[in-house]
């Protein structure tokens, strides 16, 4: 019994002491970038006294978050790679993934904006109760899908592959694996209002950590179409 508790109480040794470090620097720092980036944002839910009464304009605004989340996933898979030049990394993926993000961010925000106006106007009639569960599934099913396809942008950043073609690997694989879809959605929705509540803590503390929970749970449901050798990594 004395065996095991000194070997309970034996030290950690010096290599799992450099990991926990390095993983807490590339998340704080992460977080400083992803401040930097979003600042156009930030500065404007800062100055606002009611986002909703303007969402039209913060739907645009927001579109700083996607090179951002490129970046971000950059460093994710550098560090699990061994990595911990955050700086470099973070614009590195900022810049190869810009356009393709913008675009898929672009065509998600369209999407849910419209189903939320369509909500509201529903909402109005006798039946609209009835349709909420349509929306509410659509809308989440949308979001689900969109971060799918960042996650692959972020992964390929220099490839070919158009983002047509990936939108119908992510559709099927988040809707297979829907209950981690929707574990991811509770994160971001916590990161969202943590974010709104407390600006300083959640884009300084604890945002890196909450994205890379999602990102992980994603690339874990994206396993099949990240694998160059199943056919839907291609498209097909």
């Amino acid at each position: 019994m004395s065996v095991h508790l000194r070997g309970l109480l034996r030290p950690a040794q010096q290599t799992t002491y450099e990991k926990v470090f390095d993983t807490v620097y590339v998340g704080l720092m992460t977080n400083v970038l992803l401040a930097v980036a979003c600042s156009p944002l930030l500065a404007a839910l800062a100055i606002v006294r009611d986002p909703f009464a303007s969402w039209p304009f913060f739907v645009v605004l927001s579109s700083v978050c996607a090179p951002a989340l490129g970046g971000a996933f950059r460093c994710f898979a550098a560090l699990g790679e061994g990595s911990t030049a955050v700086f470099r990394t973070f614009w590195y993926g900022y810049r190869r993934t810009a356009a393709r993000a913008l675009a898929v961010w672009a065509a998600g925000a369209a999407a849910v904006s419209m189903l939320a106006v369509d909500a509201v106007v529903v909402s109005r009639t006798a039946w609209g109760p009835a349709l909420a569960p349509f929306f509410i599934t659509a809308a989440a099913l949308v979001v689900a899908v969109t971060f799918a396809v960042m996650v692959l942008v972020a992964e390929t950043p220099g490839a070919a592959v158009r983002l047509r073609a990936l939108v119908r690997p992510c559709l099927y694989l988040v809707a297979r694996r829907w209950y981690l879809a929707a574990a991811n959605l509770v994160v971001l929705g916590l990161a969202v209002t943590i974010v709104l509540v407390k600006p300083v803590i959640g884009v300084l503390v604890v945002c890196s950590p909450l994205l890379y929970a999602v990102w992980a749970t994603t690339r874990f449901i994206l396993a099949p179409a990240l694998s160059r050798d199943d056919p839907m990594a291609s498209g097909s």
